[in-house]
């Protein structure tokens, strides 16, 4: 082969390789693990020019392992698809998210996204309550916990453990009809609290438990496998996190994390939290099989900024009345 064949050669096989390279997107995502890997899936098809490198993991412990990572200036993600608006709201006031409005909001509630477009919520995961198919009362409203009839029945999440439960905190807490005297009542009351959902879910599975606070698909997931559990949303409203999507100040590949913003929020995107078995943050969808029509649900008012400042007051409250369980 000549010099100049030779030349040519070369020079459609880097003009080869640079058409088929991918550009890489880092995610830190608390989804679960099918779930995201679904996600991403589902993403690369649409985008076939970018990898996905994810890492799962429980909300605090990737926001951990995030500022250990700044500490010591090593690589951080470039997108974040975590649990609440709460530490969403924490990373904004440290500058570590950059802003970014994708025109898919649009389609949205304004209570699901930040104004300033720092990130946005792309499901709703609502905490309300959970009962063993043979407890004694058919619970309509959180003061069905304080009833008589249902003492030393009750466990519920510690926010102490579970960011779920923090968020429910919060709103309990704002609520004017409910507030503070509500979980002084539940202790009066005999509730005992255990670490997280899953510990909830499996006690009134197991029917250790009649009643419990508990985030929505575990109990209508768990009811479709023949579980003994029912779910209701209480009347006054439950709690919400919006497991919200955001990029970090730092990414090595805006664009790209613009291209994934827009994705998990797009129709295509919303369908998939569908799927999932998810009420989708676009209103627009039907709600998945099990839960009562989307209108039926009220969904308790929540003040991130104002959570946050008060997540270790809360907290400290939780754990001075039922222990630091």
């Amino acid at each position: 082969m000549s010099k100049k064949n030779a030349l040519a050669a070369l020079l459609l096989t880097l003009i080869s390789a640079s058409a088929t390279a991918k550009s890489t997107l880092n995610l830190y995502t608390s989804q679960l693990n099918d779930d995201a890997q679904m996600t991403v899936n589902a993403f690369e098809k649409a985008h076939p020019d970018i990898e996905v490198k994810w890492i799962r993991d429980g909300t605090t412990k990737l926001t951990a392992r995030l500022q250990a990572e700044l500490a010591a200036g090593a690589a951080t993600p470039d997108v974040l698809l975590l649990a609440d608006s709460v530490t969403m709201e924490s990373l904004k006031n440290q500058n570590l998210l950059t802003p970014y409005k994708s025109p898919q909001t649009a389609r949205f509630d304004s209570a699901l996204y930040d104004k300033d477009g720092y990130y946005a919520g792309t499901k709703l995961i609502t905490t309300g309550i959970a009962y063993h198919s043979k407890a004694p009362v058919k619970p309509e409203s959180w003061n069905d916990l304080l009833k008589p009839e249902v003492k030393n029945m009750t466990t519920l999440p510690s926010p102490l453990y579970s960011g779920a439960a923090q968020i429910h905190q919060a709103a309990i807490m704002d609520d004017p009809k409910l507030g503070w005297d509500y979980y002084e009542k539940l202790k009066e009351n005999g509730a005992m609290p255990q670490s997280g959902n899953g510990a909830v879910m499996s006690a009134i599975a197991s029917g250790s438990k009649a009643y419990g606070v508990l985030v929505d698909y575990m109990a209508i997931r768990e009811k479709a496998k023949g579980a003994p559990i029912e779910f209701v949303f209480p009347k006054e409203g439950v709690s919400v996190v919006t497991e919200p999507v955001a990029i970090m100040s730092n990414s090595k590949n805006p664009e790209a994390a613009k291209a994934f913003v827009d994705f998990v929020l797009s129709p295509e995107g919303q369908q998939l939290v569908l799927e999932q078995g998810f009420l989708p943050a676009d209103a627009s969808l039907p709600v998945p099989q099990g839960f009562p029509p989307r209108d039926s649900i009220k969904l308790m008012p929540l003040n991130a900024a104002k959570a946050l400042a008060d997540t270790e007051t809360n907290k400290k409250r939780f754990a001075d009345l039922f222990g630091n369980r």
